[in-house]
């Protein structure tokens, strides 16, 4: 029944053209970045991952903005509340890791990557995709409107979100857990060869440790506005 829940929000944001504009954004600050000149992957995919990240946030809010308050309810009803809301975040990060995986591969098509270290740059890129993905999904679904229940404060929501997140992440050394350590991970992978595995599991932790917060506020929101 999840799967299928899973399916149909897809198909739904799919068939009625919403996940068009997030595509278009996408593709635009893509352009944008790659247009410069070719840089080394690692480099690249850094800041790919953080001007991609309010673009999925707000491809997350729509994916789960799409379905009536009505059929919402009866999912809940026929599936349970968790298992309704589960399905939801997997149909966001379904969507999520398409454009991630969309993101990984334009530079290749407009020649935006150089060598050397291209095979290590591309690894380190899904890392940092993987983390923008994971903090993306979390915030698009604490800002969608089965939680703030009007668009103004959904949009509100997202916006907070998305400049406090870059905020936070520019002036790192204040309350960084405030933020996901999207700019920290870009910075990281400036310098060759990358990361060191403590700096990976650090980087890892906060961004995942910031998701899981902001997604336990998602649950809680769902639970008390059900």
């Amino acid at each position: 029944m999840i799967v299928a829940l899973v399916r149909m929000r897809l198909a739904a944001f799919l068939r009625t053209g919403r996940a068009l504009a997030p595509l278009i954004a996408a593709l635009v600050v893509l352009g944008i970045l790659y247009g410069g000149g070719a840089a080394r992957a690692g480099e690249a995919y850094g800041v790919s991952a953080v001007v991609l990240f309010p673009v999925l946030a707000w491809q997350t809010k729509l994916l789960l903005d799409i379905e009536p308050d009505v059929q919402r309810r009866l999912a809940r009803v026929s599936l349970g509340p968790r298992r309704e809301a589960v399905a939801g975040l997997l149909a966001a990060g379904v969507a999520a890791g398409g454009t991630a995986l969309l993101a990984l591969g334009v530079p290749w098509v407009i020649g935006g990557i150089a060598g050397p270290g291209i095979a290590s740059g591309l690894a380190w890129g899904v890392w940092a995709h993987l983390l923008a993905a994971c903090a993306g999904v979390a915030l698009g679904a604490v800002a969608s409107r089965a939680t703030t229940r009007s668009a103004l404060y959904g949009v509100a929501v997202l916006s907070v979100g998305v400049v406090g997140g870059l905020v936070f992440g520019l002036k790192s050394s204040i309350a960084p857990w405030l933020a996901p350590p999207l700019l920290a991970t870009a910075r990281a992978l400036t310098a060759a060869p990358g990361p060191d595995l403590g700096d990976t599991l650090a980087l890892s932790g906060q961004a995942l440790a910031w998701s899981a917060v902001v997604l336990a506020a998602y649950g809680w929101l769902r639970r008390t506005r059900s």
